[in-house]
């Protein structure tokens, strides 16, 4: 794996591993999409992974690819670019998602691919290839995307408690039963638009490190068609040991709540792809449920749980960067 252009073969194993990965994003971050619809019991687990799939997958027809622009170019130096950087990118990110998914920790798939960039390409050209502004709008989303979807679900829970407070507890969960169906679908847009493009930015920097977009710095349709597929197909496979974490785990739910978790999300979400901000659905989602559970009194979250999340979140890009960076290492040494 070095410079030189890659036989077909390698490519399309490349891109294949690019994929693995979006498939483990989607199987990894399905909870982050359903959680909410299935600890109200508003949808059973298995028709709502199928609600979450398919708009994860149409979700390309609602946004710009923004975000894909900001992690082909915008987090380490393009020319740097080569096969081993992408797979060393690729193999930080998949080895810490297993890890998290097997421990049932609700990590962020997004900071794993990133980080795992950052190792691969400063292991090939040191700390100078970084783009410390599109590096440093990512290290603030880890803070900004969970506070943003806590402080809108904190204030959307205020204001439906104030809208329908003369509303008998039957008629609001019947409404909002209801209006959770459209929650989810927005949740599950945001997260598809948003996750989906961080491997189709790692796919087409490959193939412009290759010379086969024709000089500028493009996504391919069939890159957004197989990355949407991917993830879609990730998700429909589910996240269950996820699942329990970030559905029940951190607090208890009703279908108000769980509107106002997934709304305040969804924003979130919206806001960042607009921005071209890669940012964690896990983080935001996260966030956005604590606010609903502060809302109601702060010992309804369970902040020993939320905290030990927020050290997954710490780790993870540090983490996946050490494990690309070694991976770097290692193949260099294999074929350099």
């Amino acid at each position: 794996m070095a410079d030189a252009t890659l036989a077909f073969p390698i490519l399309v194993g490349l891109i294949a591993v690019a994929l693995l990965f979006d498939f483990l994003n989607g199987l990894h971050d399905a909870a982050n999409s359903i959680a909410t619809i299935v600890s109200t019991r508003v949808l059973r687990p298995s028709f709502a992974v199928l609600w979450a799939a398919f708009f994860n997958f149409i979700a390309f027809l609602f946004f710009g690819l923004h975000v894909a622009q900001t992690i082909g170019v915008g987090i380490v130096d393009a020319q740097i670019i080569d096969p081993t950087v992408i797979f060393a990118a690729l193999i930080g990110a998949i080895v810490w998602n297993v890890a998290t998914w097997i421990l049932g920790i609700p990590s962020s798939s997004s900071h794993a691919l990133i980080g795992g960039l950052v190792g691969g390409a400063t292991a090939k050209g040191g700390f100078g290839v970084v783009v410390l502004g599109g590096l440093g709008k990512t290290v603030a989303a880890i803070v900004l995307s969970p506070l943003v979807g806590f402080l809108l679900a904190l204030v959307l829970v205020l204001a439906v408690s104030w809208a329908f407070v003369r509303f008998t507890p039957f008629a609001v969960d019947r409404t909002f039963r209801i209006a959770q169906f459209a929650s989810a679908s927005l949740y599950s847009l945001g997260h598809g638009g948003n996750d989906a493009q961080k491997t189709m930015g790692i796919i087409a920097v490959l193939l412009y490190s290759q010379g086969m977009l024709g000089g500028a710095f493009h996504v391919p349709l069939w890159v957004v068609l197989s990355c949407q597929a991917a993830m879609a197909l990730g998700t429909l496979c589910g996240g269950w040991r996820i699942v329990h974490t970030m559905g029940s785990k951190i607090t208890r739910l009703n279908p108000m709540q769980g509107f106002c978790a997934e709304t305040g999300g969804a924003i979130t979400l919206f806001m960042a792809t607009w921005l071209g901000v890669p940012v964690s659905t896990t983080h935001t989602i996260t966030g956005a449920i604590v606010g609903v559970g502060a809302a109601r009194r702060t010992t309804a979250v369970r902040w020993n749980v939320a905290s030990d999340i927020v050290v997954a979140w710490v780790l993870t890009l540090p983490a996946a960067a050490v494990i690309g960076f070694a991976t770097y290492k290692i193949m260099a040494w294999l074929f350099g």
